[in-house]
């Protein structure tokens, strides 16, 4: 089994609003308020680009005892030694994803709704990653907002640790937490911010206060 995990508050990076700051810094300084896992998500990145990037961060991160999760590539993350992968619904199948990753690694996986998760294979999968909640411009994939009912009702077919995702800031954490989530996952709410880590500290602070 992986390590225990915090999703309480779960950065995922965005290359174009990481760009002018640098990821490392803005990594840096949202690990600084308060957040306590991260993600590297970059789809125009090749293989050796992104191998190189998740070795900075994992470089950045394990001295601090922070998680590195890659999305979707399963090979990026053996190569750089992070310490799991995110999922998709068409990415490889998690029971794949795990024979490759061992069975010490994170595994994740996105479930937009309730029929998704009923269609989903579950085996070895560590969390889900729920939503979008509210419509996000991060993603353009994403589907349909399902709110923080949509939370509850996956909540409600799972013990599988969940965390809520897609267009989530500090005013909506509360509900998502209340939802049944164990945490939240921000892209824009964090990268785009003037000052990562204290919008990393208000919707870590929103969480706590909402358990």
């Amino acid at each position: 089994m992986p390590a225990p995990f915090d999703l309480t508050l779960y950065l995922v990076t965005d290359p174009r609003l990481v760009a002018a700051r640098g990821l490392l810094a803005t990594v840096e300084a949202a690990v600084r308020g308060g957040a306590t896992l991260v993600q590297l998500r970059d789809p125009q990145a090749h293989g050796r680009a992104l191998v190189e990037q998740a070795r900075a961060l994992k470089a950045l991160l394990a001295p601090l005892g922070i998680p590195l999760i890659i999305n979707d590539r399963v090979d990026v993350a053996v190569a750089a030694d992070a310490d799991g992968v995110h999922l998709g619904q068409d990415d490889l199948g998690p029971a794949d994803a795990r024979a490759l990753l061992g069975p010490h690694r994170i595994l994740g996986l996105s479930v937009g709704n309730p029929a998704e998760y009923a269609a989903s294979d579950l085996s070895g999968v560590d969390y889900l990653g729920v939503g979008p909640v509210t419509a996000t411009g991060t993603k353009a994939d994403a589907g349909a907002a399902i709110g923080a009912a949509g939370v509850a009702a996956v909540r409600a077919l799972t013990r599988l640790p969940i965390v809520g995702i897609g267009g989530i800031h500090a005013a909506l954490a509360p509900e998502v937490i209340r939802a049944g989530a164990d945490g939240v996952a921000v892209v824009s709410a964090i990268c785009a911010a003037p000052d990562p880590q204290a919008a990393a500290l208000a919707l870590k602070q929103a969480v706590t206060a909402a358990r």
